[in-house]
């Protein structure tokens, strides 16, 4: 009489209930037969094949929608040794077919399911477009500090730049010639719009003063009364008589060009707003701040609509570009591309190791960012690949540490490019007129650490 398993000790029970099924199912059973160990646990083998046999091959409809997209799939041509490897000593891969049909099968079925993951390529990356390299057209000199912020007029006859000598000067475009000096604030002017409707410039400045120059008179003839510090930056509604400022306290004041009146105070950075941009459309108002973040506000409800958290450093650039509904952001070592409405991350900039300043774009795609420690780099907007990168020269007489690029601004035609300076200097920068395609060909190599999304 066989003694029950329930009577013996653990380890003892394990073994009889074992023999047990070996006399009642035969020698297959070996195949899987558990293993035991010193503590009388029951090995893996038993469950593996307990529990996967009936899943080593794909369902039936599976299986065909696979056998389907394989067949229609373009074979590619074997290299000689993968030939030699898939026949193997001659006869061993036909008997090991034959002996094991369960095996093949399986194989096959591992095979299937490796075909359902599609890796990504890293040579499909977009070829950037040719840009002409850009070279230096003028020097101008004049101002008396740092020169911090520039604004070409909507007609592109002439710019405006102000500057740590707390003055904002009017240059001519074509010549480069001084046409006037406006006097009126006691600090650095920092920010500057002229409005494409009216006869007005619009400054701001350390001195918490922001200014409304009427044109035709060349006088302030408003002021906005509001900041608790330094204001850093303006910006124009394009439709709208709206004006929004930025600065040292965090907030960013929409005001009434009009009536003075601050219709709105866009709270909820926790550092100072290096810059924002307005457009037509929501977001209508981005701004940058030194507490690393990028904040989406709708205008009509004075709200936030979006926080972009990916800089580590603070922003002190943005700029939107003037046909898609795209921006950039730039914080240290670090320009981002993002899309609008919803601020979704597009690309990486990556190759300027600087404090970045100051970007501009112009309609042709070509990104431009200037960096604390002098250093300039061109980009393709689409891409993102740097095509021309270079140091900018300090003025003879000043300092090397002066070597900074503090502001930029493409004119209306997209085709000069102003770069405000720490050496007291503007730069007016052009494309290369007699560079081709084949006097310098684009250096551009696909590599698989870039992937875009």
């Amino acid at each position: 009489m066989d003694v029950l398993p329930d009577s013996l000790p653990p380890d003892q029970a394990v073994r009889a209930s074992t023999k047990r099924t070996i006399e009642l199912f035969g020698s297959d059973y070996l195949l899987a037969a558990p293993s035991t160990d010193g503590n009388g646990s029951i090995g893996l083998s038993y469950r593996r094949k307990a529990e996967y046999e009936d899943v080593k091959e794909l369902p039936p409809s599976l299986a065909e929608k696979q056998a389907k997209a394989l067949a229609g799939r373009p074979k590619r041509p074997r290299t000689q040794a993968q030939a030699q490897a898939a026949a193997g000593p001659s006869g061993s891969s036909m008997a090991l077919v034959k002996g094991a049909p369960g095996a093949a099968a399986g194989a096959a079925g591992e095979n299937q399911g490796r075909s359902l993951i599609q890796r990504p390529s890293a040579t499909r990356q977009q070829k950037p477009d040719w840009h002409a390299p850009w070279k230096l057209m003028r020097v101008i000199s004049g101002h008396l500090g740092w020169v911090r912020c520039l604004a070409v007029e909507p007609n592109n006859e002439w710019f405006a730049s102000g500057a740590g000598d707390r003055t904002i000067k009017i240059w001519n475009l074509a010549t480069g010639s001084l046409r006037l000096t406006l006097t009126g604030h006691i600090s650095t002017v920092r920010g500057l719009a002229v409005s494409p409707r009216h006869p007005y410039l619009f400054s701001c400045g350390e001195d918490k003063m922001v200014k409304c120059w009427d044109l035709e008179t060349n006088k302030v003839i408003r002021h906005y009364h509001g900041h608790l510090s330094g204001v850093y930056t303006l910006a124009l509604h394009p439709r709208l008589d709206v004006l929004v400022t930025g600065g040292r306290d965090g907030v960013a004041r929409v005001w009434d060009m009009r009536t003075r009146s601050n219709i709105h105070v866009l709270s909820g950075h926790k550092g100072t707003v290096a810059d924002l941009k307005c457009q037509e459309a929501d977001p209508q108002i981005i701004t940058g701040s030194l507490d690393t973040t990028v904040r989406l506000w709708d205008l009509a409800a004075g709200k936030s609509m979006g926080v972009l958290t990916h800089h580590k450093k603070g922003v002190r650039s943005i700029v939107t570009h003037p046909k898609e509904f795209t921006f950039a952001s730039a914080s240290t070592g670090s320009i981002k591309q993002w899309k609008c409405p919803e601020g979704a991350f597009m690309q990486n900039f990556e190759g300027q190791n600087a404090v970045i300043n100051t970007m501009a774009v112009n309609e042709d795609n070509v990104l431009f960012s200037g960096g604390d420690n002098g250093s300039m780099s061109f980009w393709d907007w689409k891409t993102g690949y740097r095509f021309q990168s270079l140091d900018t020269t300090a003025q003879p007489g000043s300092l090397d540490a002066e070597a900074g690029i503090m502001s930029s601004t493409f004119d209306r035609t997209g085709l000069r490019l102003i770069v405000g300076e720490a050496d007291k200097t503007i730069k007016i920068w052009k494309p290369d007129d007699e560079a081709t395609p084949e006097t310098h060909p684009l250096d551009w190599k696909p590599t698989l650490g870039r992937q875009k999304y």
